[in-house]
């Protein structure tokens, strides 16, 4: 087999046609100018043919050594492809996170591609259901929960408070007028989720009593009630930070100015004794998150 020429000298030939000198390119190496020269001189006399011109401003690759330049940049480029396909490809690690369909929807998948990194540092495997799945038991990694923050034998992390105040249809808003009566409100359709805590609390707030009527809509997930509010079934109230994209593009209309602070939050959980660096890593950058 031909003897083939050191890789030292290959890299110094093609750092002199990139840059134009045998000074920036020993610069670009960590090398003196000497050393450059002597390393293209000995790739030139196993080719048996000059690969530069020498002028005042550097070097000029000689027709030859643009053409030999670009066969060793294929050879390299050949090799390197060969090395990643024979490499052993390094596993991402997998967390597996238990959240509702409705936080899913709204506020993990449109996040998901920034929390795993780029490039992928992990892999986040979502279940979706509205079960609480089972941390002790190792079902998932971690969770978001929905709650006041206090679960026996968890640790919890806030993720997110929320803000709430009633929506509607642009069509219904406009038709109860921007500053509509906290008692007007009350008795249109009320849109909610399987639980009127909100409802009662916003209403509470107002000097009003929740009183549930035969015409108010129950739905499974609060994307749903969105869903519900966008078509004009009714007034929802609207859960910011989490919903804010609704309002920002104008498919609901805030009734009223009144707000007050969701008496609930959301919280990441992870069992008490949680001590992997990638789950805690992935909590931080969570919980760092813009709602």
């Amino acid at each position: 087999m031909t003897t083939l020429p050191p890789l030292e000298g290959l890299t110094a030939v093609l750092a002199a046609i990139r840059t134009g000198s045998f000074t920036a390119a020993a610069d670009a190496l960590g090398l003196t100018h000497g050393a450059v020269s002597r390393r293209i001189q000995w790739i030139e006399r196993w080719l048996g043919t000059p690969l530069f011109e020498r002028h005042a401003r550097g070097v000029r690759a000689t027709p030859a050594g643009q053409r030999f330049a670009r066969e060793v940049e294929q050879a390299l480029a050949t090799i390197s492809q060969s090395a990643e396909h024979w490499r052993p490809r390094r596993e991402l690690e997998t967390v597996r996170i238990s959240v509702v369909p409705s936080i899913a929807k709204l506020w993990l998948l449109p996040r998901l591609r920034a929390l795993q990194g780029t490039p992928p540092e992990l892999r986040i495997e979502l279940s979706v259901e509205h079960r609480l799945a089972s941390l002790e038991g190792r079902e998932v990694d971690l969770a978001i929960r929905y709650g006041a923050g206090a679960w026996p034998g968890l640790r919890t992390h806030l993720l997110m408070r929320e803000t709430l105040f009633p929506v509607a249809a642009p069509d219904l808003a406009k038709r109860l007028g921007r500053q509509v009566s906290t008692e007007r409100i009350a008795n249109e359709p009320l849109l909610h989720d399987s639980d009127t805590t909100q409802w009662r609390a916003w209403l509470t707030s107002c000097g009003q009593r929740y009183r549930p009527h035969a015409r108010d809509r129950r739905f499974e997930d609060y994307d749903l009630v969105l869903a519900a509010a966008e078509a004009g079934l009714g007034v929802a109230l609207l859960r910011v930070p989490l919903a804010q994209s609704a309002l920002a593009s104008g498919r609901l209309l805030p009734l009223g100015d009144h707000v007050i602070h969701n008496p609930a939050s959301h919280w990441i959980v992870t069992r008490a004794e949680e001590d992997r660096s990638t789950i805690l890593r992935l909590v931080e950058r969570m919980a760092s998150e813009p709602g």
